[in-house]
């Protein structure tokens, strides 16, 4: 099913002859009043993961970027950079979370003011920098006016003139020597829109002789992940390079192998649910999603607007949650179909971190076939082969589950979420 923003774009590209206009100049110009005359602007803009973009962008390798306040810019920009594989991070180093601060809940980090506070008043910040720093700047303000070149899809430059267009920054700190700007996420992503840290690189670098350092920081399953990165060209929006990155979490009572084999020793079985077996191998991302959905229920349009999952991923991942009995979906009151943490998930996802993941693995391996598999994989001291996952899965009564085929692609998950479960140990 298309989202709101999938059918108010392809509305456009046809009244607009948008595609057409594209293949003759390379690029199209359009005014927000426009596109407000099929949806709000900014609704329609805030393209943050290449996940996000309307398949008719898709479809057609486009990006929008604005260029005023009341004017966007649609062409086939490389308008996105893909995030270091998390295998190359290095080990979190723990930071103390200081005993004095009560107005911040470690455990409940589930916004990205709320995690950039708990970084600078933790002192990651001041260690990322190399520095003593403080917030300077924040919210969202006026890019100025600046000139830049952008790469092609077909490796073409364009380029772009902005003029007073808005940005906003997360976070801003500023040291002796130098200032860190942040775009900050509370979930895992693959790839982030360069504008959102070259747009205030380019204003802040045009108002202070200090060194601007642009930064974009993810928080994932209570890990901070810092990527630093250069402009090696002023004023082409491609020329970021990678220099370093950095990973955090606060101090906390670590879990080990022995809780891992009490809770499979000691947990009861719960029936095998009528929702769909879970197909989502990233364990972490369900852990993003809870924490999402921590600050607000959801629509699943929203998910799929605003976050780094597309339309097949909302599905899968909700749905995992559901499994779990940690998400619930309703319908609101316009018919449309909405998120919301249980009970029991909400309860999970204010506990401090051991309690918090221990009980997420609980629910897990409540369900027979994990149960199994682990027990199989503790024995063994090694991964099972998805064959004989297959063979647990068969004997474990599960929904709607009966291709050949069905089977070997569920298997993935739960190798991956038992795995998950194994990479808990931090002592």
């Amino acid at each position: 099913m298309r989202g709101k923003n999938d059918r108010a774009w392809e509305s456009l590209f046809e009244r607009h002859h948008i595609l057409t206009e594209i293949r003759r100049t390379g690029f199209f110009e359009i005014e927000a009043s426009a596109i407000r005359a099929v949806r709000e602007p900014r609704l329609m803009s805030k393209f943050d993961h290449q996940a996000n973009l309307p398949e008719v962008f898709k479809e057609h390798g486009l990006a929008i970027l604005p260029i005023s306040r009341s004017r966007y810019v649609i062409g086939p920009f490389a308008a996105y950079q893909n995030l270091a594989e998390s295998s190359l991070l290095q080990r979190p180093r723990p930071m103390p979370f200081p005993a004095a601060i009560r107005s911040i809940d470690p455990a409940d980090l589930y916004s990205e003011t709320a995690v950039l506070h708990c970084a600078y008043v933790s002192g990651i910040i001041d260690d990322v920098m190399g520095q003593r720093a403080w917030p300077t700047i924040s919210g969202r303000m006026s890019s100025g006016d600046f000139d830049f070149m952008i790469r092609g899809q077909d490796t073409r430059d364009y380029w772009m003139t902005i003029s007073k267009s808005q940005l906003e920054i997360d976070g801003g700190y500023e040291g002796e020597s130098q200032i860190m700007v942040v775009e900050a996420k509370n979930e895992s992503v693959q790839d982030f829109l360069i504008r959102q840290i070259y747009y205030p690189y380019r204003l802040w670098t045009s108002k202070l002789g200090k060194a601007i350092v642009p930064v974009f920081l993810t928080f994932s399953n209570d890990i901070f992940s810092f990527y630093l990165y250069e402009f090696a060209d002023l004023k082409h929006y491609n020329s970021l390079q990678l220099v370093a990155t950095k990973t955090y979490m606060l101090a906390h009572q670590g879990i080990s192998r022995n809780d891992i084999i009490r809770i499979v020793s000691t947990v009861g079985s719960v029936v095998e649910p009528e929702i769909p077996f879970p197909q989502a191998d990233r364990f972490g991302r369900v852990v993003d999603l809870l924490g999402i959905l921590s600050e607000n229920d959801l629509e699943k349009d929203d998910i799929t607007t605003n976050y780094a999952f597309d339309e097949r991923q909302s599905e899968y991942y909700t749905n995992a949650g559901r499994y779990l009995g940690l998400i619930e979906r309703y319908a609101t009151e316009d018919g449309a179909v909405a998120f919301r943490l249980s009970a029991t998930g909400r309860d999970i996802m204010r506990k401090p971190f051991k309690e918090k993941y221990l009980m997420l693995a609980t629910c897990i391996l409540g369900h027979q076939v994990f149960r199994r598999v682990i027990q199989e994989a503790l024995r063994q001291s090694r991964p099972l082969s998805l064959s004989r996952i297959v063979y647990h899965m068969r004997d474990s009564n599960l929904y709607k589950v009966a291709s050949d085929t069905t089977y070997l692609r569920r298997a993935q998950t739960v190798g991956k979420w038992v795995d998950w479960i194994l990479a808990l140990p931090t002592q």
